[in-house]
């Protein structure tokens, strides 16, 4: 007698309990391939899925052609490489930033492109000449294309690839642009001159949050609000959901000696995190190359009782995950490979690491715990040592 059990035959309902049960969108996939009947009894993609642990965009390799337009994006769960057709990821552009499973991309052009890999779906924000402060843009005024208006009201010009390069530091969505039944909001940290500029999805041009042009740290969406923090660490609370920005200041204390600040929604709690770095100096060739290295991270939670901030030294079993990307944190036990309680991290803050220096990236892994420092163990450096534009950046992959 046999006690052998056939999968086709298991009631719709129990598959589609089992696939809920489901964390990991590989697994889920391999649950789907099983036979017919599981995937009939649940939906090609999944809206119950947890947001996934990120891939880390690689660099072109130093000796990939420059005609192709595939793209490496290494899984840390398991150390394998995706290979994505990516063209909008050309040697003449640039990212800007990576937020629920897009990336904004740059180029000479005033457009400001946004793309999902997985999908291969691309949207636009409002261009590079719509924002406040650029008062005309000339195509045919070669090298200074752009006519920029600062603060002080003074006027200069800048070209085209000067924009691309330069004015924009990263964007961040409210939520994702997949929703097409949903609004969203994308907010830009411009890098010369500290603004804040958002836009609502299906805006021709931007807006400028006039009271916190210097809250331009860090970005993030929460509890329905954008939260940006300054240099020592207090806090504006943007609301840009009515016809006007609403602006609140959080008067925190102020946290010094910090070189780069970050802000992550971790459990519902805001919280700060304070990098420190250390300047190399490194002779190669007889040519001097400078670059920063991050020596270690500092991380406070917000107490709302008395707006302070309040030391953390564990994540409660999560992992954060900074650079060029919206700061995430995950749950470390909801994905192999994953560690808990450390910090993962890419450079996404000075022009020496990107452009003609050599040596590595300014990539890796700190323990909050014992306050150590390691390498990414899974990135495959030999690869990509001596590339160093442009530098890796978290993305989360998405398919909704």
């Amino acid at each position: 007698m046999s006690n052998s059990v056939d999968l086709s035959d298991l009631p719709p309902e129990l598959l589609e309990t089992i696939a809920k049960k489901l964390k990991i969108h590989k697994d889920y996939i391999r649950f789907r391939a099983v036979c017919i009947g599981f995937r009939d009894s649940v939906p090609k993609i999944p809206k119950h899925l947890p947001c996934q642990l990120p891939w880390l965009m690689l660099p072109r390799r130093t000796n990939q052609d420059p005609e192709s337009n595939l793209r490496s994006f290494l899984s840390i769960s398991d150390g394998k490489v995706h290979l994505i057709n990516l063209p909008e990821d050309s040697d003449n552009h640039r990212r800007c930033g990576s937020s629920h499973g897009w990336l904004v991309m740059l180029d000479e052009t005033p457009l400001i492109s946004i793309v999902n890999p997985l999908t291969q779906c691309k949207q636009h924000l409002p261009p590079l000449s719509t924002f406040p402060n650029v008062i005309s843009f000339a195509p045919g005024e070669t090298g200074r294309e752009y006519t920029i208006k600062t603060s002080d009201d003074d006027v200069y010009t800048c070209s085209s690839k000067e924009m691309r390069d330069s004015f924009i530091k990263k964007v961040v969505f409210s939520s994702s642009p997949s929703n097409e039944d949903a609004d969203y909001y994308a907010l830009a940290i411009l890098n010369q001159t500290g603004d804040l500029a958002y836009c609502k999805k299906g805006d021709k041009r931007w807006k400028f949050i006039d009271d916190a042009n210097s809250y331009c740290e860090d970005v993030v969406y929460y509890e329905d609000c954008f939260y940006a923090v300054s240099k020592h660490g207090t806090i504006a609370k943007c609301d840009v959901n009515g016809p006007t920005p609403d602006v609140l200041f959080l008067e925190t204390q102020r946290q010094i000696g910090g070189d780069m600040q970050y802000l992550v929604n971790w459990k519902d709690e805001l919280l700060l995190v304070t990098r420190y770095t250390e300047l190399e100096f490194n002779m190669d060739q007889n040519k001097l190359d400078i670059v920063y290295k991050t020596s270690e991270f500092q991380v406070y939670k917000l107490v709302l009782n008395g707006l302070k901030w309040e030391g953390v030294s564990e994540l409660d079993g999560h992992a954060l995950f900074l650079g060029e990307n919206s700061s995430i944190a995950f749950c470390a036990s909801d994905f192999p490979g994953c560690k808990r309680d450390c910090i993962y991290f890419t450079d996404d803050y000075s022009e020496w690491n990107y452009d003609g220096a050599n040596g590595n990236h300014d990539l890796g892994v700190y323990d909050l715990g014992n306050e150590s420092l390691e390498a990414l163990s899974c990135y495959p450096e030999e690869f990509y040592s001596g590339r160093r534009w442009p530098p890796p950046i978290w993305f989360t992959p998405s398919l909704h």
